[in-house]
């Protein structure tokens, strides 16, 4: 139960997928032959922790895995196909590939296939993340065997530490704007001008002038945030930009 099995073979597995109106199958040969794959397994779609933290951060966290030799990044839940792609949609994880293990055969080969009767679920997969070379298990981090859903070592930042101690991870962005702002255009323009991701606030649609008074003290756009801290306003943006 729960066994690390690195350096052996992924169960070889069919899953049923359903793509627009038609059923295609999907092998594990076609997921993993001649790729270097990172799969992520949780307990279920929808469910908070694995909606709230273990999906948005692989799904953060993927270019910058891409971009250290990894070719795909797989969520894997013990869900039927529509319930996987109804959360994909909901997500809007846009750089992750799901696979719905709907019977279990896949997680059971893993030896991950537990009971969770107590709240409901049935049989579930247990919490766990790989890395997978052409189907060969490089490294397995499962979560501790203990009551409940533990969530310490799963993580997409674990698994980039793995695969790239010196890899940085991208800042979280924020931008907060107006339409029809010409110091919003130029800030906006610093940040893809140097390739930075950021997430655009727009007032009137997003949020309102309250929301920019409680976050920022000030009542002028656009206003930038990076990882929790206000930096301030266009200038910022620019100087932050091509820092």
């Amino acid at each position: 139960m729960l066994d690390n099995i690195e350096g052996q073979r992924v169960p070889n597995v069919t899953f049923p997928t359903r793509q627009g109106d038609e059923w295609v199958n999907i092998t594990t040969d076609q997921l993993f032959k001649n790729k270097t794959v990172v799969v992520f397994a949780l307990p279920g779609a929808f469910t908070p922790t694995c909606s709230s933290t273990h999906l948005p951060r692989y799904n953060e966290l993927a270019a910058v895995l891409k971009e250290n030799g990894v070719d795909e990044v797989v969520c894997l839940s013990v869900n039927d196909t529509f319930v996987m792609n109804a959360w994909l949609a909901d997500q809007e994880a846009e750089h992750i590939t799901v696979v719905p293990d709907g019977s279990g055969e896949f997680t059971e080969g893993m030896g991950m296939l537990v009971n969770k009767n107590d709240i409901g679920f049935g049989k579930r997969s247990w919490r766990y993340s790989m890395l997978v070379k052409d189907g060969v298990i490089e490294k397995m981090f499962i979560e501790p065997n203990q009551p409940g859903d533990p969530f310490e070592v799963s993580d997409a930042d674990t698994m980039l530490n793995y695969i790239n101690p010196t890899a940085k991870a991208p800042s979280a962005v924020a931008l907060l704007t107006k339409p029809g702002c010409p110091f919003c255009e130029k800030a906006k323009a610093a940040l893809k001008d140097n390739k930075i991701k950021f997430e655009e606030i727009v007032l009137g649609k997003d949020a309102t002038s309250v929301a920019l008074k409680a976050m920022s003290g000030q009542t002028t756009v656009p206003q930038i945030f990076v990882d929790g801290k206000h930096l301030g306003d266009s200038d910022a943006a620019v100087a932050y930009a091509n820092s």
